[in-house]
């Protein structure tokens, strides 16, 4: 059985950071695509970072240069470092996982999920 289990989440000020942490039991996140959601009240699911097999990154345009989607194999965990974050950020965060195939940014690709974490951002 997959699981996925985010944690790190939580209050912070406006411009401060938070390290989200994806850890998987029941399948290697080494050979999996591992994508970070956010979904806001009211609104739709979005793409926040994605790391592939490859270890290649791509990030949505409002996060570059804030925030950094890292693996470590040994843990079979995926991180999201979040900096100078913005109350706009406030969100439950999502991490998932899928094999190859399908665009990394379209949550409809991806076969496991985690539970999410909130991360609220005060002004």
């Amino acid at each position: 059985q997959v699981q996925l289990v985010e944690s790190g989440g939580g209050l912070v000020q406006a411009g401060g950071s938070l390290r989200l942490s994806c850890a998987a039991s029941g399948r290697t996140l080494g050979s999996d695509d591992v994508g970070w959601f956010r979904q806001a009240p009211g609104k739709e699911r979005e793409f926040v970072a994605a790391i592939n097999r490859f270890s290649v990154t791509n990030y949505a345009d409002f996060v570059k240069g804030r925030f950094a989607i890292s693996r470590d194999n040994a843990k079979n965990t995926v991180y999201l470092q979040m900096n100078s974050l913005k109350p706009e950020d406030t969100a439950v965060y999502y991490c998932a996982a899928k094999d190859g195939s399908g665009w990394y940014f379209r949550p409809q690709t991806y076969d496991y999920w985690g539970q999410g974490t909130q991360v609220t951002v005060s002004s």
